[in-house]
């Protein structure tokens, strides 16, 4: 079966940008921006190539292209064999419904596709690459100098390898929290842009996340405790989701899956976890009191956190903090103090 070229069908909602603070460079040594037109025309010449993938999802040309080059492999490997819908579509990554197969033993997959200036414009994504080895596709650590210094260069090499380090810590602690009977979707298969997982969800309709969802306060309360078991549960398999909320939480039939995990931190790796960890906290507990439940979100973060014999404040590495903010310089101050005294 021909392969696609992705490459030839990167238009302006898919293109991977280099990082903004980046110099320019000259003139003379940047290639020409191809033209919409152009693509279209390079698109043209592979038909053959996408006719040979007949999805009963309609997409648009350049989608389709981008559907293709993302999930073709894992069409070619029969873990699926078809691409229903489109669940959801946003900035950072589409769901795709697509239908199961003896492989998987699954009726219905869901294949998360990540944009690919997903990670790049993340805000203050150092802070959660903080302790982080960088992995490839497969979720080994890249150890290969020249691999390392593409990443700390950020060249468009390095920016690849840094977009799949985020998707392979998605799917390991996936694997992990699974494995250890927590409420997250099974994963299948993933490689560097996408990810197949279990799909939550009914025939027409997917999931909902708890941000779209009212609930009584009975059930309320009993989910909140579900989630509570789950944060610690992370905690337990030394893991932070780093981004959790009502939005990434999804609700199906009494049930919920914990989901988006690219920035997951490890506890003891990271300088500024217990922050992450409390916001983690105080996100879920606003969401559940504004449905009847209310709670006292700083006392259980630092309940769960010192349940599992961690500090409640430890130290913060100078490099996250802003020596022109008033804020940082001051307390940065106070650490240095309480370290003379001793």
């Amino acid at each position: 079966m021909p392969k696609l070229n992705l490459n030839l069908f990167i238009d302006d909602e898919y293109e991977y940008h280099e990082a903004p603070h980046r110099k320019l460079r000259s003139k003379a040594s940047q290639k020409p921006k191809r033209t919409r037109q152009q693509i279209v025309a390079e698109l043209a010449e592979q038909q053959d190539v996408i006719e040979t993938y007949k999805f009963t999802y309609r997409a648009s040309r350049h989608e389709r292209a981008w559907l293709i080059g993302s999930l073709g492999n894992f069409y070619e490997q029969q873990w699926f064999s078809d691409v229903l819908r489109l669940v959801k579509g946003g900035k950072e990554a589409t769901v795709y419904q697509c239908l199961g197969n003896t492989h998987t033993g699954a009726r219905l997959l869901a294949a998360k596709i990540y944009r690919p200036r997903m990670f790049r414009n993340l805000r203050k994504d150092h802070i959660y690459r903080e302790g982080r080895a960088s992995l490839d596709a497969n979720g080994n650590e890249i150890t290969e100098d020249g691999m390392l210094n593409a990443i700390r260069k950020r060249s468009a090499y390095g920016l690849h390898l840094a977009h799949t380090s985020w998707l392979a810590y998605e799917y390991k602690a996936l694997q992990v929290l699974h494995a250890a009977g927590g409420d997250v979707p099974a994963v299948y298969a993933s490689d560097d842009n996408c990810i197949l997982m279990e799909y939550i969800g009914g025939e027409e309709l997917a999931a909902p996340t708890l941000s779209e969802v009212e609930l009584e306060r009975e059930e309320a309360r009993a989910l909140f405790g579900r989630v509570l078991n789950n944060i610690e549960l992370m905690l337990a398999n030394d893991l932070v989701h780093a981004d959790l909320s009502a939005y990434n939480i999804l609700y199906w039939q009494g049930e919920i899956k914990l989901i988006d995990f690219p920035q997951v931190i490890d506890p003891d790796q990271n300088r500024n976890a217990y922050k992450i960890f409390e916001r983690d906290v105080i996100r879920v507990c606003d969401y559940f009191a504004r449905q009847g439940v209310p709670s006292g979100p700083r006392r259980i973060a630092a309940d769960l956190w010192t349940a599992h014999n961690r500090r409640l404040h430890p130290e913060v590495h100078p490099a996250l903090l802003d020596d022109q903010d008033e804020q940082d310089r001051a307390y940065w101050d106070k650490l240095v103090d309480e370290g003379r005294r001793g």
